[in-house]
């Protein structure tokens, strides 16, 4: 273990979503604020949209831990279910029970947990993670827990999390009474190649690191040409150069190192299946069927239509070499 060697006293570039670690760059600093505000004000839904890997539920569970002791939460993971199976989910993750699984009788259930919160002046947020994964009527169950409220106040905060297909389901016109209740909207994009070197700073510290970066100037900037600014990325990027440098006694990680590991992690190495058809490989461009392309209506230059990329010309050209190669032997 690398540990030791770096001088750190804990796993910096865990896998698992520890709000100790959380970076806040700008836009997660902006979302954490919107969505704190947002449950603060009693809005009721909230949406935070990411691409994975951004780390949504680090951010959500650093949110929950500001309202400990001030509300009742639910952070439920499980999304491909039906309505029943998510009443059901959702009763058990806030301490409700029903063991008959009855769905009226668990909207009921949960109603009393609801009132029982209210009365204690509490508050009691859901965060639904994985939100895209909802089925539409599991989303119309969601919509429908909006509705427990006083004259006052809405009794349940709920917060939707999940990748940028949440948006499309949204954006739909089945949905659109629930869009009309996501009054706040957060997102998150990837970070750049600035806060990818801090990002990597910021956990180290946090792991106890003290003294000059075990990465050198070159090799964070290869990290953030790699990780493309994913957090997740960066993590995998980060450890593996570390458990490598680690292996070769080398104090400081340098682009050799990084570069190792990109080669280690490139998993499309160890693909076996063929191409898709269509794809740029000698056998798809050969076999399109170009003397019927050729044969199509003359089309003006300024006409936008289907052409060859660079790459596909350059294979069909190959092949062609080998066809007027073996019609010369003929």
């Amino acid at each position: 273990m690398f540990l030791e060697f770096y001088g750190l006293r804990e796993q910096p570039f865990g896998a698992t979503p520890d709000p100790r670690f959380l970076y806040l760059s700008p836009q997660h600093r902006e979302a954490l604020a919107s969505l704190y505000y947002g449950i603060e004000a009693g809005r009721g839904f909230m949406a935070l949209i990411a691409k994975p890997g951004m780390g949504k539920t680090t951010l959500l569970f650093q949110l929950l831990e500001k309202f400990r002791t001030s509300a009742r939460t639910a952070f439920l993971f499980q999304t491909q279910c039906n309505s029943r199976e998510f009443m059901r989910l959702l009763l058990a993750e806030v301490g409700g029970e029903n063991r008959d699984g009855d769905f009226v009788r668990t909207h009921e259930e949960f109603n009393k947990l609801l009132l029982q919160e209210a009365r204690a002046k509490r508050g009691f947020i859901v965060v639904i993670d994985e939100a895209q994964n909802l089925d539409a009527s599991v989303m119309e169950t969601v919509r429908l827990l909006s509705d427990f409220e006083t004259p006052r106040a809405k009794l349940l905060q709920i917060i939707l999390s999940g990748q940028p297909e949440l948006a499309d389901k949204l954006a739909g016109q089945r949905l659109m009474q629930f869009r009309q209740r996501v009054s706040v909207l957060g997102r998150l994009t990837p970070l750049s190649v600035e806060e990818t070197r801090k990002y990597i700073e910021y956990r180290l510290r946090v792991a106890g690191h003290s003294g000059p970066s075990p990465f050198s100037a070159e090799a964070l900037l290869a990290i953030a040409r790699l990780a493309e600014g994913i957090p997740r990325n960066i993590n995998n990027y980060c450890f593996n150069a570390l458990s490598l440098g680690c292996a070769l006694r080398q104090p400081v990680i340098d682009p050799a190192v990084v570069e190792e590991v990109s080669r280690d992690l490139d998993i499309y190495q160890h693909v076996t299946e063929a191409p898709a058809p269509g794809g740029n490989s000698v056998h798809a461009v050969a076999n399109r069927d170009f003397a019927a392309e050729f044969e199509k209506p003359y089309i003006p230059a300024n006409t936008p239509h289907e052409t060859l990329t660079p790459e596909e010309a350059k294979i069909y050209m190959q092949y062609l070499a080998l066809q007027l190669k073996d019609w010369k032997r003929n």
